[in-house]
């Protein structure tokens, strides 16, 4: 059994083991910095700052969640949630994707030219990203990607008030042979001097930088290598299936992109998303429990609806849904993990979200 899991400061190690993965741009190199994140996704579990209904204020809190194997206890995965992306003090950042006709009647040519202009968002949405697979499990029958990945939403749909009605992904873009990002080589490095990591925890702290020195009219990406201009708004071969999954469920490309690395941004209404409007409350039931061949189950996420404090847990199950019961489908033995891991029994209320 997997389970999905908020993260806990005895996962430092795992994190920093997945830090080290190359071309791995989700996570620094730095321990203390590792672990100050934990420590800030612990605290906005137990008690992230949450405005009243109404009232204006900065969604402050940031989760991170984890997939654990409880057969040896390895962390296979993890990702991320955040409840604001882009605030006065700390905002949201892109370059916004365009182009520029030009034409001489004197020669009779024309041409059309690409742009990258540098924005920002000082009152920005929320934001999903920091999903790491170990990478000698991509590929396993688990799909521990995809646990881990809907464990975000299944969280969000529980949780709307600690997030904005829009959200965020930034996807990672395809690398070169070093496993560096070519447009941060071709603007950011020549605008900071600066290496993307370097610039990337700066970012973290003050991104005053980002105001001073990256170049604030349209930038022309002709005058850009090739190499630069075929990563703008692409995703390297590892990220494809997520930017695959992310559009069948209701997210969109809006020619904005990453002004370090050129990723695309993805936006979507988090009302219009298909795992939050096909979310099903019900009562747990394993009474005349079934097998998958008995009848056509349905996959996804189960968690129970009332928690202890600053915890979250789900697993992976086969279920029916129908008049009010979520029928859990599947052996004894799994049933027992389940019953003591996520400690629901028979009359709870939970929550099942369907996979896509």
């Amino acid at each position: 059994m997997i389970l999905l899991r908020e993260i806990q400061e005895r996962d430092l190690d795992a994190l920093e083991r997945f830090a080290q993965i190359p071309g791995m741009f989700n996570l620094p190199g730095d321990r203390d910095v590792l672990r100050d994140k934990i420590i800030q996704s612990v605290t906005s579990f137990k008690d992230a700052k949450i405005p009243e209904k109404g009232e204006a204020g900065v969604l402050e809190g940031k989760y991170l969640f984890v997939a654990e194997d409880l057969q040896n206890g390895q962390v296979l995965g993890t990702s991320m949630i955040a409840g604001q992306h882009g605030t006065v003090e700390s905002p949201h950042f892109y370059f916004e994707i365009g182009n520029e006709e030009k034409f001489s009647t004197t020669i009779n040519t024309g041409f059309i030219h690409g742009t990258l202009k540098l924005k920002y968002d000082t009152n920005g949405p929320s934001e999903i990203g920091g999903l790491v697979i170990d990478p000698g499990i991509r590929n396993s029958e688990a799909r521990v990607g995809r646990q881990i990945s809907f464990a975000r939403f299944l969280f969000l749909a529980l949780n709307r008030g600690r997030f904005r009605q829009k959200i965020l992904a930034e996807l990672l873009p395809p690398l070169n042979r070093k496993g560096l990002s070519p447009l941060w080589e071709a603007i950011g490095r020549r605008f900071t001097n600066m290496d993307y990591w370097e610039a990337d925890q700066l970012c973290a702290k003050d991104k005053e930088f980002i105001f001073s020195l990256f170049p604030s009219g349209k930038i022309y990406t002709t005058f850009l290598t090739a190499e630069a201009r075929n990563a703008i708004g692409r995703v390297g071969k590892d990220t494809e299936p997520v930017l695959h999954m992310l559009k069948k469920i209701g997210f969109n490309y809006r020619n904005q992109v990453d002004p370090f690395d050129g990723g695309p941004h993805l936006w979507a209404n988090v009302e219009e998303l298909l795992p939050i409007q096909n979310l099903r409350r019900g009562t747990f039931s394993s009474k005349d429990a079934m097998t998958a061949s008995d009848v056509k189950a349905q996959s996804g996420l189960l968690t129970k609806i009332k928690q202890n404090p600053g915890q979250f847990r789900a697993a992976a199950v086969s279920a029916v849904v129908s008049d009010g019961t979520i029928q859990w489908v599947g052996d004894q033995e799994s049933l027992a993990d389940l019953r003591s891991q996520l400690g629901v029994t028979d009359g709870d209320e939970v929550a099942f979200m369907p996979y896509y």
